[in-house]
């Protein structure tokens, strides 16, 4: 099966949802700021760990092409703050 086929078609610029992943909440917002800069994206509280170890925000950006899209997820996975994106 040819994986390029089954690849969803984004129409750009759109708004896209990433899952941020870490242990402290305001070192989170501080590397989203650093990323993604403050006041270009909505970001809200998502979920946390049973144990407190671990919180989840969303963070909504307006992409504008593909390359810009993963840039930030290749930068927030790089991140020494952010355990996880999704």
């Amino acid at each position: 099966m040819d994986l390029k086929a089954c690849k969803a078609k984004i129409n750009y610029p759109c708004r896209w949802l990433y899952k941020v992943i870490g242990s402290d909440q305001e070192q989170l917002y501080l590397a989203l700021g650093e990323i993604i800069g403050h006041g270009s994206c909505d970001i809200s509280f998502s979920n946390s760990s049973s144990s407190g170890k671990y919180i989840c925000l969303n963070v909504e950006v307006l992409v504008e092409n593909e390359e810009k899209r993963n840039s930030i997820y290749m930068d927030l996975k790089a991140h020494p703050q952010v355990r996880i994106v999704l």
